[in-house]
């Protein structure tokens, strides 16, 4: 059970001495989001990182083939590797967990110079990967109408449908905590295998299409260099997810015979195993079906079945939903750190709400 809080939070009141400022920040981390709950099982971890990795970015990797398939091992393989570092990063300091990104970034800069660090930087991916979610999700829900209704239905602009997946958060960004948001999490891990599946499966099923080519459009040494470092691009985007990695690891109970990295890491390389079923069949079965005319959304490029591109698609829209909200968990923590610790309101129901709405 959280602990209560206290009548009033003053962290700057030069007043409250030492004990108390501990006192607080015990009661306030029972509060925020990433740590008032730490009873995640391995295989939240493992739902958690395929939810935040695999992301719709996996249906750009076909388009993304240029620099080759060493790329894309590589880009698993390193990943792979600096995700286990973070993970032993976590309790590397005796005693003291670091269960937010910036918080490693202060032990290793300062306490100041860390959070300039770091918080810019992570609040642009998280921000700009939720933003990318929402035009994703909002184009897979027009592409879903288009396939259902096709040519008898009104066009319906884009704009809209955004919207329509923008109204879904409303809800599900007022649960409370990391661990809240587990089933959301899970549905979105297995639609994220569901449509990996559909995507190669419907190649196959599609045929290699005539006058395929392989290599680059552009014939230019600029266009090369630039479709290249778009490529690239696309990759890395795929391979997203480390900057919620801290926050993930913190909702696991930890003691000093049974620490946190051991069921972390067990679920993390289940995630990899599973980014791998989906990341590689799609990338090279779609790059060999369609060439370098496949779309940036390997969906785009497929039209048959109909009820099975538009079930796809569905299938990506309940992904980037849960995925949305695991990269906003670790905003929405710091927003509520930061009303509570420099502009002293209290923890509350009502806080969370205010704070959230405009998510």
């Amino acid at each position: 059970m959280a602990t209560q809080p206290p009548t009033y939070y003053n962290f700057n009141s030069r007043n409250t001495n030492i004990e108390e400022k501990i006192d607080m920040q015990k009661t306030l981390d029972d509060w925020l989001p990433i740590t008032s709950s730490r009873n995640a099982k391995w295989w939240y971890s493992a739902f958690h990182n395929v939810t935040a990795m695999v992301g719709a970015g996996v249906l750009s990797l076909p388009y993304a083939m240029g620099p080759g398939v060493t790329v894309l091992i590589l880009s698993w393989i390193i990943t792979l590797y600096t995700l286990w570092q973070m993970v032993e990063m976590h309790e590397m300091v005796p005693g003291r967990r670091f269960d937010r990104y910036h918080e490693l970034g202060q032990y290793a800069f300062g306490e100041k110079l860390g959070l300039y660090i770091v918080v810019p930087q992570q609040l642009v991916v998280e921000i700009g990967v939720n933003i990318v979610y929402m035009i994703t999700g909002g184009k897979s829900l027009q592409k879903f109408h288009k396939t259902v209704c096709s040519s008898s239905c009104k066009h319906i602009k884009l704009t809209f449908f955004i919207m329509i997946f923008a109204s879904v958060h409303f809800v599900l960004s007022h649960l409370p905590t990391f661990n809240s948001i587990t089933l959301v999490s899970l549905a979105a891990a297995i639609m994220s295998l569901s449509y990996s599946t559909i995507a190669w499966g419907a190649s196959i099923h599609n045929g290699v299409i005539e006058d395929v080519q392989y290599g680059y459009k552009s014939k230019s040494k600029a266009g090369t260099t630039f479709n290249f470092l778009s490529a690239l691009g696309d990759v890395a985007f795929a391979y997203a997810g480390h900057n919620v990695v801290m926050e993930i690891q913190a909702t696991i109970p930890s003691t000093p015979d049974k620490p946190s990295k051991a069921p972390m890491w067990k679920g993390v390389i289940v995630a990899y195993i599973v980014v791998a079923f989906c990341y590689f069949p799609v990338a090279l079965i779609g790059y060999w079906i369609f060439g370098n005319s496949v779309e940036d959304d390997i969906f785009f490029s497929l039209h048959k079945p109909n009820w099975l591109i538009a079930m796809a698609n569905m299938f990506v829209v309940i992904h980037v939903i849960g995925s949305y909200q695991v990269y906003a968990m670790p905003v929405f923590d710091m927003i509520e750190t930061l009303m509570v610790k420099k502009f002293n309101f209290q923890p509350s129901t009502m806080l969370r709400f205010v704070v959230r709405n405009p998510a």
